[in-house]
């Protein structure tokens, strides 16, 4: 059965190492027959949430700018992606910052079951994402029907292009393929 899948570019530099992933990620999805939409933050307007839980009573933030859209779709979708650079041991501000607005999907019907992190960082032992994965986790702990189906890392790329030839590359098609 085809699925919807929506997979959030995080990274702000284009043709970045995270970005290379998710393009992976997607491929391996549409291979398989699913439906995939990828979005990138990088010319979107997300502002941090102002945390007076309106959209606790009305499903929608009072906040209008490019998250209330994302959110919505990653609300409409089976299989969410995150893709992120890691940055001092964490997902990046853009990411977390969009992750506190999809506020409004925690009492809402969301669809999405399964979650991935796809994650790039200059940094290449396996505890470099340790941090990242603890804060997607506890987003997604917020979401009963929905787990953290894998993570997938690649380490030791700080350049545009470094991921080029990686292995991580197929490990994020195949999951992609495999949903």
């Amino acid at each position: 059965m085809s699925k919807k899948v929506v997979i959030i570019s995080a990274s702000l530099r284009k043709n970045s190492n995270s970005e290379a992933l998710a393009t992976a990620f997607a491929d391996g999805a549409r291979e398989a027959g699913h439906e995939v939409e990828q979005i990138s933050l990088r010319d979107k307007t997300i502002n941090f949430c102002k945390g007076c839980l309106a959209c606790q009573k009305t499903m929608q933030c009072v906040i209008k700018d490019d998250a209330n859209e994302i959110t919505a779709k990653i609300g409409q979708a089976d299989v969410v992606a995150l893709a992120t650079p890691v940055y001092y041991y964490g997902m990046c501000g853009q990411l977390k910052t969009l992750l506190d607005r999809a506020n409004p999907l925690f009492p809402s019907d969301y669809r999405f079951r399964e979650v991935y992190l796809l994650a790039a960082a200059a940094e290449d032992e396996e505890s470099t994402v340790s941090g990242t994965r603890v804060g997607v986790q506890g987003w997604v702990d917020c979401f009963d029907k929905a787990e953290l189906k894998e993570t997938i890392f690649c380490g030791g790329v700080t350049n545009i292009g470094d991921i080029a030839g990686n292995a991580a590359l197929e490990k994020a098609r195949q999951a992609g393929k495999n949903i």
